[in-house]
């Protein structure tokens, strides 16, 4: 389960620390053990009528990158309190069909591959020479969050997940356009770079504060294919019990290109 976990970490959070000075009213929401709907923030914000601020997140959902294939190498840099070490990741996409990610290590070859379904998904683990058949709820079981396909292919292109939900608070700050957001799992505080609303840091935590749960991400290195803004460099720091970081850097990501996706289980692998 822990390898499941870790692979699912690195998996999972394909996309976008907590900032380095707290904006001093929406943190104090955030960390609020009473924030609810109702929570209103105690300063005069340089806009705050609703209809603006609803106005901006349509226009984030707009610039979301929708493709029909999606291809790209990603190096892997990954440190916990055991452990660091770095991974390469291969991944193919076909929108809303499949997803295909292999992890592999230098010499040794692949570690383990993953081919995702909308309903199902696969796991093959080449040390051990296991596979596993689970569902694509099986997601959502280890990490006791909402999670499906889409989610995992928003994440994997870098486009806003878990941003459904109440909008508690906005502000124009240094740092850039900063919206809170209450879900019925996370606290999400979104900063937002002025110009072309590009999400640059996501604060999630954990709606109960007995779970202590956060995960930083910061989105960095925009670059333009065709229509496309696309955050090749994303920093994720994952805490609970314990913290582990990772550093993805996505090598010549490819779009929209005709793709193959082979997918061999060898006859030696046995079902787990």
């Amino acid at each position: 389960m822990k390898q499941s976990i870790f692979i699912f970490s690195v998996l999972v959070f394909f996309f976008a620390c907590k900032p380095a000075q707290k904006v001093q009213k929406i943190e104090q929401a955030i960390y609020n053990k009473d924030t609810t709907e109702s929570v209103k923030v105690k300063e005069t914000p340089k806009v705050d009528s609703a209809a603006i601020v609803r106005d901006i997140m349509q226009k984030v959902m707009m610039r979301k990158i929708d493709v029909n294939t999606f291809e790209a190498k990603i190096k892997v840099d990954y440190e916990d309190k055991d452990d660091a070490n770095s991974i390469t990741a291969y991944v193919k996409l076909k929108k809303d069909s499949v997803i295909n990610i292999k992890l592999t290590y230098p010499v040794i070859g692949i570690l383990f591959e993953l081919q995702a379904f909308k309903d199902s998904l696969i796991l093959l683990n080449y040390r051990n020479k296991t596979v596993q058949y689970r569902k694509i709820s099986y997601l959502q079981e280890i990490t006791e969050i909402p999670f499906d396909f889409t989610t995992l292919q928003d994440m994997i292109l870098g486009n806003p997940v878990f941003v459904n939900g109440t909008i508690v608070s906005y502000k124009d700050s240094d740092a850039g356009l900063l919206v809170l957001v209450n879900g019925d799992i996370f606290k999400h505080l979104i900063t937002l770079e002025k110009d072309e609303f590009k999400v640059t840091h996501s604060k999630l935590d954990d709606i109960h504060a007995e779970r202590n749960r956060t995960c930083d991400i910061t989105l960095s290195n925009y670059e333009t294919f065709g229509t496309y803004k696309f955050s090749s460099l994303r920093k994720i720091s994952i805490a609970e019990k314990s913290k582990l970081d990772i550093l993805l850097d996505f090598k010549k990501p490819v779009f929209n290109q005709p793709l193959t996706i082979s997918f061999n289980i060898p006859k030696n692998f046995k079902k787990q």
